[in-house]
């Protein structure tokens, strides 16, 4: 995890991070999709052939997971975590086995809390691409976010 925690303060509409890249084995696609989404094209590599992907394809879920480690692991630290209100996601092409995945992130807005006003919801928009910077999903999300002293863990 990144050691600097940002706070309310450090984010601005057009302030970008990236994260990545995170390998997708076969194996891993096959294990997630046979615990949380079992069909035959993530789980089966000779049935998928036959599939409208033509191949092993990750679950979307997978990706979904893999962006948010992206994140919590090499994105912005967030004081106070990965705290979120709600998301928008798109899956615009499959992720296969031997893809390699880097997520960038955007601030898009900072709506301050108009009961709380040591808070405020900050919206991201995140791409997330293969090797060949080939989209294969986008995330718009709302995080809460802190001011310095008031995050949870914070000393004041």
């Amino acid at each position: 995890m990144p050691e600097t925690l940002l706070y309310l303060e450090d984010f601005h509409i057009g302030r970008r991070f990236a994260a990545g890249p995170i390998p997708v084995s076969e194996e891993a696609i096959i294990a997630f999709a046979k615990e949380f989404d079992p069909q035959p094209f993530h789980t089966d590599p000779e049935a998928a052939k036959h599939s409208i992907f033509k191949g092993l394809a990750a679950s979307g879920w997978h990706t979904l997971g893999l962006t948010m480690r992206l994140l919590v692991e090499n994105g912005p630290a967030m004081a106070g975590g990965w705290v979120g209100f709600g998301a928008e996601v798109s899956w615009t092409r499959p992720v296969r086995p031997g893809d390699e995945l880097s997520v960038e992130c955007e601030v898009i807005d900072v709506t301050p809390s108009a009961s709380k006003p040591n808070q405020a919801i900050i919206t991201f928009r995140m791409e997330t691409t293969n090797q060949k910077s080939e989209t294969v999903q986008v995330l718009t999300t709302k995080n809460l976010a802190f001011k310095r002293g008031y995050a949870p863990g914070d000393k004041t």
